[in-house]
């Protein structure tokens, strides 16, 4: 295979949010800004979502974007840093005089701000800027969660010889057993993001939440260096592990929802680790290597599927490099990919990305009920819940997401209520019927 064989066909493709590629179709929302760099669109749609939880306000990050140059990493950085430092200050000075909830909205939009800001840094991991916003993204999130009634609780969950951070939110005071949810996030997102991103949805539902954070995602590769792993039920067992040792857990209700490149992740998991009374994958992925090449015209998968694990292959190399060049998406996904996953090259975060698939029985093993989402433009990947949907043997349901109401982007954002009202409702009616 030449350069000249495949220069067009992978120079067009443009890495999604969980890093695999697809054709440059609508992918949601249409951008309010940022019509010139869609990556830099997608995080402040997140940033506009995050608001329906407390995460943001829609003027104050409408202001942000504004000091923000298309493409400037560098510009990302101040905008977010500096809200965040101003509200952190403010937040210190309203809890110094006794005014709590003021505090607590103003620590709680700070760390979401903090967390945005080192999001485009990962090229160098050592920039003091990464660690900076790492910390106090973290530290504000644990400032804000004290002054929740109950609080919630930051809690670290053994694993392998080390530990996984987590946040344990209450459903109520009493200690009770009560129905607990397991929530993560995906490729790029914070255990503290998961308080807007279904975390307090469940909370209000009656739902005690364990957010945990695994390996290659957020503080474990930011403070341990745990790199990806497609074999998420080694990281899910030792979560259900802690939250059975629990006295306010009932054993016999624990649920997985997990968002993004989670879809695939609690599926995986959930085949594996049968004491799960359900499972939610939002969006539905069964292979994420498929997904990676579909936009590979299907004569020349196989050679440029050979290609990504050869010792040497120069050609796939520069188109790789050529695509970060002029994708705003390629350059941030292929970044982010080798921090997270562990690699050195953009080849070889599309080469690790191969191992994350639902083939050869592996969703046929999943026993307990499952719902899979589907939003409508996240064609990244397109076809791909119902594939997981059909695969299935369990109990099952699949929901999808249309642009119509609003919740046709890459996992429902900016319709979060909506969208969480669905998925709760059938867990709702799920573990009701549990004893």
């Amino acid at each position: 295979m030449t350069s000249q064989d495949l220069s067009h066909d992978v120079a067009v493709t443009i890495p999604n949010q969980d890093g695999v590629t697809a054709p440059p179709q609508n992918t949601g929302t249409e951008a309010l800004m940022f019509k010139d760099d869609p990556q830099f669109w997608f995080e402040i749609e997140r940033l506009f979502g995050a608001a329906e939880y407390g995460g943001a306000l829609f003027g104050e990050v409408v202001a942000i974007a504004k000091q923000i140059k298309s493409g400037d990493y560098d510009s990302w950085y101040q905008a977010m840093n500096g809200a965040a430092d101003r509200l952190a200050d403010e937040a210190d000075d309203q809890l110094a005089r006794g005014h709590k909830i003021s505090a607590r909205d103003n620590f709680l939009r700070a760390c979401s701000y903090y967390r945005s800001a080192d999001f485009f840094l990962h090229a160098n991991p050592r920039d003091p800027r990464v660690k900076r916003a790492f910390e106090r993204s973290t530290a504000c999130y644990r400032q804000a969660a004290a002054l929740f009634t109950p609080i919630i609780e930051p809690v670290e969950i053994p694993f392998e010889g080390t530990t996984l951070t987590g946040y344990f939110h209450h459903a109520d005071t009493t200690g009770e057993p009560r129905k607990t949810l397991l929530l993560c996030n995906g490729f790029d997102g914070s255990p503290e993001e998961m308080h807007w991103n279904g975390g307090r949805a469940a909370v209000e539902r009656g739902y005690n939440v364990l957010v945990f954070d695994g390996p290659g995602q957020y503080s474990a590769v930011h403070s341990k260096g745990l790199h990806f792993r497609p074999d998420w039920e080694t990281v899910v067992t030792p979560v259900v592990d802690y939250a059975l040792s629990r006295n306010d857990v009932d054993p016999n209700r624990i649920a997985l929802h997990c968002e993004s490149l989670g879809g695939y992740l609690a599926l995986r998991a959930a085949a594996f680790e049968h004491r799960l009374a359900a499972c939610i994958s939002d969006d539905g992925i069964y292979d994420v290597g498929a997904a990676q090449l579909s936009s590979i015209p299907p004569e020349k998968r196989d050679a440029f599927a050979a290609g990504l694990f050869a010792e040497s292959a120069p050609e796939i190399d520069a188109m790789l490099e050529h695509s970060m060049q002029t994708s705003s998406v390629a350059r941030w996904t292929f970044i982010h990919g080798m921090y997270a996953l562990g690699c050195d090259s953009p080849r070889g975060v599309y080469a690790a990305q191969m191992a994350y698939h639902l083939r050869d029985g592996i969703a046929e093993q999943i026993r307990c009920p499952t719902l899979v989402c589907e939003a409508e433009k996240d064609l990244f990947f397109q076809g791909q819940a119902q594939q997981v949907y059909d695969h299935l043997t369990c109990p099952k349901k699949l929901i999808r997401f249309t642009d119509a109401e609003g919740a046709g982007a890459h996992c429902e954002m900016g319709a979060s209520r909506l969208a969480y009202a669905r998925m709760y409702d059938w867990l709702d009616e799920v573990l009701a019927a549990v004893r």
